[in-house]
């Protein structure tokens, strides 16, 4: 896509039939026309696919007039406007001091780089791609900012030459290889961060990385030093972001903190804790009572399992099991909570339900298929080991 192109998408006629043909089948379009308002139809095609995406992902991007979105891949790749918003907050947080000017050294599609620029007199993008960064530039001036210099090179080559000082460096490493393929070990991504390191926290005291949500926490930690927080988050219950905050010359234990948001970026639950404070918790086991709890995605990431025995005063299903109990509802919970209704499978047999299982023989869909079941409805059916036996249970959850 050319930075003409760009311009050509952006104009109110095509922007106009964009919106008005959003829920149209896009391939079907693409049948009919070749070419439109000058453009290959092929991309007008992209931008009816990728703007219907937006409206939940990048809402203000969706919402803004002239905004032009990336082919496929890239958007998949960019932050949610509710996980780029979040690391905007916990940075504004975590710096008591005046913050000057930041970086993105992988800007992409500029979601992050947006959101951060907010808190900075000064931002610079810093983008190898021409196209991503023409587009960043546009939709930067559509959303009215100001205050970004862009920077068309590599990471490794804008920091050969740098000669400023930064309050905060930021990285998203690309986590495709040469071939398209997924990677995720920080030594395969681009650019190799744990290599980049030492340069890093020579530009800035503090660098935020970004990596995939399938990285080994511990074994990131090997690879990355001075990290002095690990920031895991999930939206509507699924892991998205795994954040390294690396503080030059830090050498004490990471903090970990776990956010759980809403599809539209509130923040539904948080909880703090380190591996110090996991590893002596007591936990308590026990068979299943009247109340189940599922710790969120970010809080099984984290891995605060003893955890949340102690602090909520539950007991652990199992060692492998990572579903908790009690006999009296614990409220605020940061998780699923459901009341057992049912502690045979025989009387669920035939309904409706959603299954879940955990630590148990059979897939959720296996034993839906077993219980014949048909899928959805309030009712839930969860598989679960316990210390002593498997239990199928009839549940409800609670909100």
């Amino acid at each position: 896509m050319s930075s003409s192109e760009i311009e050509r998408l952006a104009d109110v006629a095509v922007q106009n039939y964009i919106a008005t043909n959003q829920h149209e089948d896009e391939t079907k379009l693409l049948l009919k026309h070749k070419e439109m308002f000058g453009l290959p139809f092929g991309l007008i095609a992209n931008q009816i696919s990728i703007r219907r995406k937006a409206e939940n992902k990048l809402p203000l991007f969706y919402n803004t007039p002239g905004i032009v979105f990336p082919p496929s891949l890239n958007f998949e790749q960019c932050s949610s406007e509710a996980t780029a918003k979040l690391k905007a907050k916990i940075i504004s947080e975590s710096f008591k001091k005046k913050l000057d000017r930041a970086a993105d050294l992988t800007g992409g599609l500029g979601v992050d780089s947006y959101f951060l620029s907010k808190l900075f007199s000064q931002f610079d993008y810093v983008e190898p791609n021409t196209e991503l960064l023409e587009l960043a530039r546009h939709n930067h001036s559509c959303l009215g900012t100001t205050s970004i210099n862009y920077h068309q090179e590599s990471a490794e080559e804008f920091l050969s030459h740098n000669k400023i000082h930064f309050d905060l460096v930021y990285l998203d490493p690309s986590r495709r290889n040469d071939q398209k393929q997924k990677v995720f070990k920080l030594a395969d991504c681009t650019p190799d961060v744990a290599s980049l390191l030492p340069k890093l926290v020579e530009a800035s005291e503090n660098v935020l990385i970004k990596t995939s949500p399938l990285l080994d926490i511990q074994m990131a930690l090997t690879e990355l030093t001075f990290v002095n927080k690990i920031i895991v988050v999930s939206v509507a219950n699924e892991c998205k972001e795994l954040l390294f905050l690396a503080q030059r010359g830090f050498t004490g234990e990471p903090l970990i903190e776990t956010y759980n948001l809403a599809r539209h970026g509130d923040v539904l639950h948080s909880f703090l804790f380190s591996l110090s404070e996991e590893k002596s918790a007591e936990v308590v086991f026990g068979e299943p009572q009247q109340y189940l709890y599922e710790p969120n995605a970010s809080i099984l990431k984290a891995g605060a399992f003893r955890l949340m025995s102690s602090h909520f005063n539950l007991q652990k299903i199992h060692p492998n099991t990572h579903l908790f109990t009690s006999i009296e509802h614990i409220k605020n919970f940061p998780g699923r909570t459901f009341k057992i209704d049912e502690w045979t499978d025989a009387k669920v047999i035939g309904q409706k339900a959603n299954v879940v299982t955990r630590n148990f023989p059979l897939s959720a869909e296996a034993l839906r298929m077993k219980l014949k079941l048909s899928d959805g409805g309030e009712k839930y059916v969860i598989g679960f080991s316990g210390l002593k036996k498997k239990y199928v249970v009839g549940a409800t959850r609670l909100e």
